[in-house]
Formats: C-alpha cells, structure tokens, sequence
C-alpha cells in the first residue's frame, strides 16, 4: 500500500511539473511576435500581452460574441481600417472576402490589435496610467474612452483610479482592472528580474 501510495504521489508531482511547463510555453509562445509589433507601434509588449492574456488566454481560434477574431479578439472592422489605412492593397482585398482567414493568423491579429492599440496610445502618451485609459479604448471604444477621461478646464489629468472609477460599464472596468493588475504584475516580476541580474 506504501508502494502505490508513492508512485501517485510521484505521478501526481510530475504531472504538475508537466502542467507548469506546458504552461509557461502556452502562455508565452507568441513573446517574439507580440516584442516585434510592440515595438513596431511603440508599445510595451507587456501590455500587449496582458490583453491577450485576457481576451483570449492565448488561444488563437476564439471568436467573441460580437464576431471578434482570434488572440486579440479584433473585429473585421477594425481590420479592414488597418488594412486601409496601411495601404496594403492585397490585406485590403482580402479583409473585403474573407477577414476571418487573415484575422485568425496569429502575426496579422498581434499585428491588427497592436495598431489599434497604438492608435489610442497616441491620445493618452504623457498623461499619468496612460495604460488604463489605453485598455478602456480597446475595450470599450474610442469614444468613450475620451468620454471618461474628461476633466474640466484648468483641472489636472485624471489618476488611473479616477479614470477607472468613471467607466460605467461594469463588464469594461473589469476588463480593464483584471488586465492592468495582471500589466503590473508582469512588469514587477520583470523590473525584480532586471535587479537580480545586475
């Protein structure tokens, strides 16, 4: 009886050291591509994958419920923009037929999301949790975004907190929580790793 007892408890050990390094390469099998378009549009690429960390946890067939396409959930709408607005003749024929074949690419989805990304970055660089306001775009729109970052004339910009206490959207300050906490997290255990080095 000692003897099964010890042989499940070394199959269960090395099943959880198996699960953990499965793991570690799921959740970071896409760190080149996610590091080469973050950079491309200028963006932290723990940001960037934070996001798919949540929309997706790195699975690059899901669908949303609103038709949203795989890693990032980018909508074809979005992805026709980009194509568009890149000038890419060929993407833009292709996002018209068939945006779903391109969007479920995983280097065209990072690439689409990080555009879209960097589009709202562009409205928030400088201003203090830029990255929550960044991630409510995403999430929630644009429009809204701005709607929720709006101060009254001579005020000072809005902290992470307060811009996040002012989304109405329960499902969106959510998202946006749960993304920034997982941001940070990254960037912590990232910043302990760069001390230890030195």
């Amino acid at each position: 009886m000692k003897r099964l007892a010890l042989f499940v408890l070394a199959l269960a050990l090395v099943a959880a050291i198996g699960l953990y390094f499965f793991n570690q390469y799921w959740i970071h099998r896409y760190d080149a591509l996610i590091a080469r378009q973050a950079a491309v549009y200028r963006l932290d690429p723990a940001l960037v994958w934070s996001i798919i960390y949540e929309e997706t946890y790195f699975r690059p067939w899901v669908i949303g419920d609103d038709e949203e396409i795989g890693l990032m959930q980018v909508t074809p709408t979005v992805g026709r923009e980009w194509a568009a607005e890149t000038g890419m003749r060929e993407f833009e024929r292709q996002m018209a037929r068939d945006p779903a074949s391109l969007l479920r690419d995983a280097e065209r989805n990072i690439q689409v999301g990080s555009w879209y990304l960097e589009k709202s970055a562009k409205n928030y660089r400088g201003l203090p949790g830029a990255e929550a306001r960044i991630i409510a775009a995403y999430n929630a729109g644009p429009s809204r975004a701005v709607e929720w970052n709006r101060t009254a004339a001579g005020q000072p910009p809005l902290t992470a907190e307060e811009f996040i206490a002012r989304i109405d959207i329960p499902s969106t300050r959510a998202y946006v929580s749960n993304i920034l906490a997982r941001y940070r997290e990254l960037k912590d255990s990232q910043n302990g790793a760069q001390r230890r080095s030195k």
